[in-house]
């Protein structure tokens, strides 16, 4: 039934070669005109799992006190000392300039030029205060001591001033949208915003501008992924030498490159067609479909190759390559676009867009690099005295295939599995010390001596606070601040969690209560408590304003702010985990403390979808192979023999990943579906042969050995070329991008290794009674 529905459509495609070739090149007409349209799209909102309850509390109270989208500038006087003239005026324009840019939340940019930023002290007749910079400020000498005091008194050293008072820095929300057009925020042309109109307008020998945050960290990245085209251009290269050198012909390599590029195109234009941009975070997709694309056309072109020097016409051999590879090809191809499509189950933005456009990508490939490249190669005066001899027939190539044919006898494939799960186990031992999360300081994403680390860097030194900030939501009943067993259980949650290793500081309403409630007793420290009335407590949170983000108008919420060293995966999960055991003993029907917001709270949310995404991504993958490899092979035997060594390989990945330190986070969650889409190709093309020849009665060894001859050289020989293509990424100015590399060069080896040494292993081992 199968063999007839190929041969029928065959027969259509070829009897049609030059109507069906002008509608493709109708459809990449139109598709690479929508490719044209494609822009980066970094918007913050993809990038956390919006579902997850951290964040509905994150959305719940955004409004009242600011999201986790935020940028910090600090401005530097090199000099060491910032009270000059120069300074001062160079920070009242960075502020300004800021204030102005569009997506700014212009109620939350604060400095010391703020109204907002005031000292607070005891005098004699009471309080007395005002703004750190006041509104008659002179920026001389005697006006710049006056300041100095009043930063001092005001205790925001540390905060918005350097500790040793060489920066100060400039802080601001932003919003999810352009408010000038509507539109959603476009955070890489922000990013671009900030480097023209705040580092390159006032950066100079005397003041360093230093920013970090999300939108700038997005822009930083949206920079670097520029250079992706280069090593798209040296994979390019690298993969059209080789495929040369593997067919001896300038056609022969010319199409695949060029049915591959077809579907890169497609995939690109068909993002547009459904409405997506490409996020900085993707832009590895397209090589990975190109890279796909030529492992498909190169199995494609060494099919066609092998028939004409066997004496057929281009036209026939074509014809008959068709015939042959569209069914594994095919279920290799929608195995790996079923198996990103999995990725669909996770609540994060990014992630599904990257399932979609893999997808997408792949599933262009069963047109291009299936059906398109052989109707090409079909119009190809391919000759056989040009295409050289058969590899696989050479002596001495027949001989490197017997020798790997001992994989599939029992004596061999015996000590083949025994090292397999030697390998396994230590894998799945390292594989389980896996962290997830970031594992380094600064932007996972880059390198950390590029310009956004340093940045991260100097302020993290100078400064006691950064945006690694967990907000914990305490929520309560209107006028709870008024209470004092409200306050003082507050005040007694926000001890606890200070002392909690990886935080730094903790700031809440009770806290600042307590300093006001001793400076209406001349500042007495016997006095830093909260009063036990509530006439007492309405004068002591009377003088906090809501503007400072430690209550609501009501006063029925009130955030306790955490600051924490690092977002390292480690610190995170201590202090979420103290916080949670916290929470459990000291909520009640009138008290509850909820997490998270803030740039830390958002990146607890995101571990744990991650964790929790782990294992139903694993089952979800290896669930679609195994069903789309059953329906292929009819043979339980054939589909566990597939999936196996795939199955190790993840495992050895992740293993490799705990070894150099990478963390299982947003970037690199999918690289384990991608591996094992790629990896499913060589093993599908290899047992597809020989379970043809074990079904004609073959012995396993024979049947390996014949399967090497006709599929061997297309599958070593597109493991290798794809790996040193990806090697190149190495030098990539994007750390995630090197760390792709390193893992996907990885999986390209040894996925081709476990389909070449452990399936015909098992092999053995399922049709042992198929020795001779």
């Amino acid at each position: 039934m199968l063999e007839k529905l190929v041969n029928g459509i065959e027969s259509f495609l070829f009897r049609r070669r030059a109507g069906v070739i002008l509608l493709f090149a109708l459809c990449t007409l139109f598709l690479g005109y929508q490719a044209s349209q494609l822009r980066m799209d970094a918007a913050f909102v993809k990038n956390i799992p919006l579902k997850h309850e951290y964040m509905q509390t994150y959305l719940k109270h955004q409004q009242s006190f600011g999201g986790a989208n935020n940028i910090m500038v600090a401005v530097e006087d090199t000099s060491g000392n910032i009270f000059n003239p120069h300074f001062f005026d160079t920070l009242r324009k960075v502020q300004d300039q800021l204030f102005f840019i569009p997506g700014v939340d212009r109620a939350l940019v604060k400095s010391l030029y703020s109204p907002s930023t005031r000292f607070t002290e005891v005098v004699e007749d009471g309080f007395a205060g005002g703004p750190v910079i006041p509104a008659d400020f002179a920026n001389t000498p005697a006006g710049l001591e006056i300041v100095r005091n009043n930063i001092e008194k005001a205790g925001i050293v540390g905060r918005e001033v350097a500790q040793d008072y060489s920066a100060a820095m400039v802080t601001a929300q932003l919003m999810d949208f352009d408010p000038q057009t509507g539109e959603p925020l476009d955070t890489i042309a922000f990013a671009s915003q900030l480097e023209e109109q705040l580092r390159a307008q006032f950066e100079s020998d005397k003041i360093r501008i230093h920013i970090i945050g999300f939108a700038k960290m997005a822009g930083d990245v949206a920079d670097g992924a520029k250079g992706v085209l280069l090593f798209f251009l040296i994979a390019i290269f690298i993969t059209a030498v080789m495929v040369y050198f593997f067919s001896h012909s300038v056609m022969l390599t010319l199409l695949p490159l060029v049915c591959s590029l077809i579907a890169v195109i497609w995939q690109l234009g068909l993002l547009t067609v459904v409405g997506f941009g490409l996020d900085p975070m993707s832009i590895l997709v397209p090589f990975l479909v190109f890279a796909i694309g030529v492992s498909h056309g190169v199995q494609m072109i060494n099919s066609v190759r092998r028939r004409v020097i066997d004496g057929q016409q281009t036209k026939a051999a074509a014809a008959s390559a068709f015939r042959a590879l569209l069914v594994p090809g095919g279920v290799a191809l929608l195995s790996d676009t079923v198996g990103f499509l999995t990725l669909l189950a996770i609540d994060i933005g990014i992630i599904r867009e990257l399932a979609i456009s893999a997808s997408l990508g792949v599933a262009v490939i069963i047109l291009t690099n299936l059906v398109l490249l052989p109707l090409l190669i079909s119009y190809a005066n391919l000759r056989q005295d040009k295409l050289g001899v058969d590899a696989a027939r050479d002596s001495r190539v027949q001989k490197i295939w017997l020798a790997l044919s001992k994989f599939a006898t029992p004596k061999y494939a015996v000590v083949v599995l025994v090292c397999t799960a030697v390998l396994y186990g230590f894998g799945l031992q390292q594989a389980n010390q896996m962290k997830i999360g970031d594992l380094h300081a600064g932007a996972p994403a880059l390198h950390q001596d590029s310009r956004y680390n340093q940045d991260t860097f100097f302020i993290t030194d100078h400064f006691s606070i950064t945006t690694d900030v967990m907000t914990v939501i305490v929520e309560a009943f209107p006028e709870a601040c008024t209470y004092h067993e409200v306050l003082s259980q507050i005040d007694e949650f926000e001890w606890l969690a200070a002392n909690t290793p990886g935080v730094e500081s903790a700031a809440s309403l009770a806290s600042v209560a307590k300093k006001v409630n001793a400076g209406f007793n001349e500042g007495n420290p016997k006095w830093q408590l909260l009063p036990r009335t509530t006439a007492s407590l309405v004068q002591a949170i009377g003088r906090v304003p809501t503007t400072s983000g430690l209550l609501n108008a009501d006063c029925s919420v009130m955030p306790v702010y955490l600051f924490l060293k690092d977002h390292k995966a480690e610190t995170i999960e201590v202090v979420v985990n103290k916080v949670k055991q916290l929470a459990s003993k000291m909520d009640n029907e009138q008290l509850t403390f909820k997490l998270a917001s803030g740039p830390v709270g958002v990146m607890a949310a995101t571990n744990e979808a991650v964790a929790d995404a782990q294992l139903p991504m694993m089952i979800y993958v290896y669930g679609a192979v195994f069903v789309l490899c059953l329906i292929s092979f009819k043979s339980l035997r054939a589909t566990i023999a597939v999936i196996v060594p795939l199955y190790v390989v993840s495992t050895l990945a992740q293993a490799l990943m705990t070894q150099l330190q990478i963390g299982l986070a947003v970037s690199t969650l999918p690289v384990i579906a991608l591996g094992v889409g790629i990896g499913v190709d060589y093993g599908i093309y290899i047992l597809s042969t020989m379970s043809a020849k074990l079904k004609d009665g073959m012995a396993v060894q024979q049947a390996y050995f014949e399967a090497l001859m006709e599929r061997g050289s297309a599958v070593i020989f597109t493991g290798l070329t794809l790996a040193i293509g990806v090697s190149t990424w190495f030098f990539s100015a994007l750390k995630f991008q090197m760390d792709m590399g390193i893992l996907l060069t990885f999986m390209f080896l040894v996925n081709m290794l476990g389909a070449i040494i452990i399936l015909p292993a098992l092999a053995a081992l399922f049709w042992r009674r198929r020795q001779v």
